[in-house]
């Protein structure tokens, strides 16, 4: 667990605490395309970002058309864009996705954009361009099967970029360290595995594991989960049996999952692994807490320290006990459909959503109870987010603000 950066926001993909979890309450239950909408933003074309909000500021990874991608800055109180910024173009889809997936980030007076492309561009609340870097031109092109999805993560004064690829490339995948400031690689190692074809690509965000008074940094892709030191990038441990029939074609997209200093790994559906962090080189045996057969595939999981919830991308809800991975419940089946935004916990309510928009939230304990089913007809890849009371859906063609703000 680490210190919100700020209750009311969602300042990164996984909101403030980096899991995917808000500690608001009072939050809307039920909604339909017309009751309890606050406001909609038109929006022109989908994406797999998640909305950030700051304040009176909401930032969205847009892709504007068959070529375009765009940063925005939306008024949180009326929902009109206040300024857009060019990301420039490249935009294409590729499989699902399209180049504006990785989800934005900030710290309350810069917001961070990256692309698909490679473009890393820092703005002002006012829409000041900062700094420019174009990850590609420096380092090489990406080459993930489904294209480069993986959000940047901020910690203190740096932002944490992993490119972990192989299917479409043969350069070595990396994990940077960049000075949010100033842009300027702080240190760049490369992330060697043996997993080949697509099994090295990987579309998970970093996450940070406590152990003790230290942080460590924490990727998983390419069959393996790797711990590294914040502040040289050096590998410390290193788990593997992530792939054991050696499939290439065992992409990652699930990112892992902190809370103290154990982290859950999915993986391509099975096997979904806890470890604990701290180890030094393999830890594969020494520092395995537990394994399950039943993870998800797309949707990341979300935790409350005590039990985990996890759906797949059927719909196929499991919660386990954190600690041990023993099933508490489940399989139980929501919505039939596809599933690729991830869980949110918040209010005593974990908040879902499938593919055709429709949001499915159940009680987040130890019995399984569907609360409501909440119907939007339109394409969402997006994950929800909380902020002041209310909850923000993206879809393909608009944003929504539900639920009333609370008052100050």
């Amino acid at each position: 667990m680490f210190t919100p950066l700020g209750a009311d926001n969602w300042p990164q993909w996984r909101g403030a605490e980096q899991i995917g979890v808000s500690r608001e309450t009072g939050l809307p239950t039920s909604w339909s395309e017309t009751e309890n909408i606050t406001w909609k933003l038109p929006l022109p074309m989908w994406s797999g970002a998640t909305p950030i909000i700051w304040g009176e500021h909401i930032f969205l990874n847009v892709a504007e058309d068959e070529d375009k991608l765009s940063a925005w800055c939306v008024d949180r109180t009326s929902g009109q864009v206040i300024w857009k910024r060019s990301m420039g173009g490249g935009n294409r889809k590729q499989r699902k996705q399209n180049m504006s997936s990785p989800s934005p980030v900030t710290d309350g007076k810069t917001v961070w954009f990256l692309t698909g492309t490679g473009i890393l561009k820092a703005f002002d609340f006012s829409g000041k361009e900062l700094w420019i870097r174009d990850i590609q031109k420096d380092y090489g092109r990406f080459g993930l099967n489904h294209g480069f999805a993986s959000s940047a993560l901020l910690h203190e004064n740096a932002l944490y970029i992993q490119v972990l690829h192989g299917m479409l490339t043969d350069d070595p995948s990396y994990v940077m360290r960049l000075d949010k400031n100033s842009g300027k690689t702080l240190w760049k190692v490369e992330r060697p595995t043996p997993a080949q074809r697509e099994s090295p690509d990987s579309y998970t965000t970093p996450v940070l594991v406590r152990v003790g008074k230290s942080l460590e940094l924490v990727i998983t892709g390419g069959d393996v989960i790797t711990g590294h030191d914040l502040a040289t990038g050096k590998e410390l441990w290193r788990g593997t049996g992530f792939n054991p029939e050696n499939n290439p074609a065992h992409r990652i997209i699930a990112s892992p999952v902190a809370w103290g200093d154990l982290v859950v790994a999915p993986t391509r559906v099975r096997p979904m692994m806890m470890f604990h962090g701290g180890g030094r080189g393999d830890v594969t045996n020494s520092h395995r807490v537990w394994t399950n057969q039943n993870g998800p595939d797309v949707p990341t999981p979300v935790t409350d320290g005590k039990y985990m919830w996890t759906v797949n991308d059927r719909g196929i809800y499991w919660c386990l006990d954190w600690k041990t991975g023993a099933e508490v419940w489940g399989p139980q089946r929501i919505r039939s459909g596809t599933y690729s935004a991830s869980p949110v916990l918040a209010d005593g309510k974990i908040y879902v959503t499938n593919e055709d928009g429709v949001t499915t939230v159940i009680r987040a304990s130890d019995k399984f109870e569907v609360l409501a089913e909440n119907v939007i007809n339109d394409y969402t890849l997006s994950s929800i987010a909380v902020s002041d009371g209310q909850l923000f859906l993206r879809t393909a063609k608009h944003l929504y603000a539900i639920g009333q703000r609370k008052k100050k």
